[in-house]
């Protein structure tokens, strides 16, 4: 039987959200002040009064935006190394190793930047499909290569990555509202299943 998982990251597989916590581990400092000053996006957000996908472009790019690849790469690996497996809830670390890999594809489908989430995605034996951060000449320009992969965008990502390939099983594993379309695509769809 040949099966295809699919997992949301942040709060399916994680205990929080890792964008906050890359960036505020990146700059302390410039988090701190970057933060405060876009309180009054996120409320609008909440409210639906605000995209989502430029409100993140904005709070991301305050903070990485002109910052090289190389220096960016470089606190990665120490942000994974210091946060893996610490993050990772521990059902859902218990979960991935009784999967069979000889017969099933796993994905990590996530809104957040594959800056920061690919050594995730390598260490668990999963292809990343994620919102994609643009770099130009070796510099972060503080944009995004693809379009925030969240509610449908998932599906359509997920669509174009299997292409015609068949799987007798879909499974996926998300914690939001965002991730409520990749559930009803998959055969099988577990809400907050890890909590």
């Amino acid at each position: 039987m040949k099966k295809l998982y699919l997992f949301d990251f942040d709060g399916t597989l994680t205990y929080q959200d890792t964008m906050f916590l890359f960036l505020k581990y990146y700059n302390p400092e410039k988090y701190f002040w970057s933060f405060m000053k876009h309180i009054p996006v996120f409320i609008l957000v909440k409210l639906k009064l605000m995209d989502a996908e430029l409100a993140k472009k904005s709070f991301i790019a305050s903070i990485l935006k002109g910052e090289r690849e190389i220096k960016i790469n470089r606190k990665v690996i120490s942000f994974f190394e210091e946060f893996y497996p610490q993050i990772i809830r521990e059902s859902a670390l218990n979960f991935l190793e009784t999967i069979d890999r000889n017969h099933t594809t796993c994905y990590l489908v996530t809104a957040s930047l594959d800056i920061w989430v690919k050594p995730f995605a390598k260490k668990m034996g999963m292809i990343l499909l994620s919102t994609e951060a643009k770099f130009i000449d070796g510099v972060y320009t503080g944009d995004f290569n693809t379009k925030n992969n969240n509610g449908e965008e998932k599906v359509k990502r997920i669509k174009a990555q299997i292409s015609n390939e068949k799987f007798d099983k879909i499974i996926a594993f998300g914690d939001t509202s965002g991730d409520k379309p990749m559930l009803s695509f998959a055969h099988e769809g577990h809400f907050q299943f890890f909590n």
